[in-house]
């Protein structure tokens, strides 16, 4: 569970609302259902729900039920006895048994097979386990919390999930809402996750995020949530190779000209349109001397994107030779700093160029 208390940070209405529910349910001894998207926190909910309970100081027990084979599953929530199946050459106990007491976390609920589903229902009910191999119950005090990022109910109507087991573990449901629903936390997370990697790098200060930066964190949609928050920015930090605010974010680390599967034509058109004229830069009040004017728009692919990257890439490339690939002297005169001229160059691929 390291780890876990950074994502607890915030603000917003929505969040706070959610905890607060969180808070009051962990006073009673029921099951609880946590639902959120991949990278809200559910498990830091769940340890908060244990944590706020009578059970504080006994064992809170997680197992994620997407991370094991069917064929298992069952025998890892109840155990079982030797020689129960190939394999099993000792008795085990099951996450029940190690949960007698406390809480049991059963993230990814939604993966279980109608199986263990039945299985699970009798031991939510009546308090008893069976292990695989035995016909002899075993009593268990257990606290059940589940976390999901599936609608249950629809699953329930498409008949993969048991609705009696559904009313058993839905006596208190905490949805916790999606980061692009908590603006406000946005910059208060990415400042405590810049800080905590700026002191990982043996960082003097920690002077945060450039205007522009603080935006394009804002503005983005975050599917990936909180977690997707912090491997941005610490990868922000990580690659920042100068002193001040941090200008440059990178939200797709796999975004590249080479990667796998990437296709260097053009997209098909997906409509029969006129063709554009070509596009060409507003005229200067002088004329342009002869080869001042870089024609990547009159030539190569067709594509938006891909012109304009060609665009950029003879731009900087003129740019470098005109200043006898001086960076420094070629990042004033094209209006950009040290640090912005180097991404480029790394974007195009011209660090070479320069060595």
């Amino acid at each position: 569970m390291a780890e876990r208390t950074s994502q607890v940070i915030g603000q917003s209405g929505a969040f706070l609302d959610a905890l607060e529910r969180a808070s009051r349910a962990a006073a009673l001894d029921r099951p609880v259902l946590v639902i959120g998207e991949r990278g809200t926190g559910k498990e830091l909910v769940a340890e908060r729900l244990h944590r706020l309970s009578p059970r504080w100081d006994q064992p809170l027990v997680v197992m994620n039920c997407a991370a094991l084979p069917e064929t298992l599953i069952e025998a890892e929530l109840f155990g079982h006895e030797a020689g129960a199946f190939t394999g099993a050459t000792k008795a085990r106990v099951g996450r029940f048994e190690e949960a007698h007491g406390g809480t049991l976390f059963l993230d990814e609920l939604g993966t279980l097979s109608m199986g263990a589903q039945e299985r699970l229902l009798r031991a939510v009910e009546y308090g008893e386990v069976t292990r695989i191999g035995s016909s002899r119950p075993i009593r268990v005090d257990v606290r059940i919390v589940a976390a999901t990022n599936e609608h249950l109910p629809d699953k329930v109507d498409r008949h993969e999930f048991r609705a009696d087991l559904l009313d058993r573990l839905s006596f208190e449901v905490v949805t916790l809402p999606p980061l692009r629903a908590r603006k406000s936390d946005i910059l208060i997370l990415a400042d405590h996750f810049g800080r905590r990697m700026a002191a990982e790098m043996g960082w003097d200060r920690w002077n945060g995020f450039s205007p522009a930066a603080q935006d394009a964190l804002r503005d983005y949609r975050w599917p990936g949530n909180v977690r997707e928050l912090r491997n941005v920015v610490e990868r922000a930090v990580y690659r920042w190779e100068r002193e001040g605010p941090i200008e440059l974010i990178e939200f797709d680390p796999f975004e590249s000209p080479y990667r796998p599967g990437r296709s260097s034509a053009p997209a098909p058109q997906r409509e029969q349109q006129q063709p554009a004229p070509p596009l060409s830069r507003s005229p200067d009040p002088a004329p342009a001397s002869d080869g001042d004017e870089v024609a990547a728009c009159d030539v190569g692919p067709s594509d938006f994107k891909s012109r304009v990257a060609l665009f950029e890439k003879e731009l900087l490339s003129r740019a470098l030779a005109e200043n006898r690939f001086n960076q420094r002297a070629t990042a004033d005169a094209l209006g950009l700093s040290y640090d912005q001229l180097r991404h480029a160059l790394r974007r195009h691929d011209l660090i070479g160029a320069v060595a």
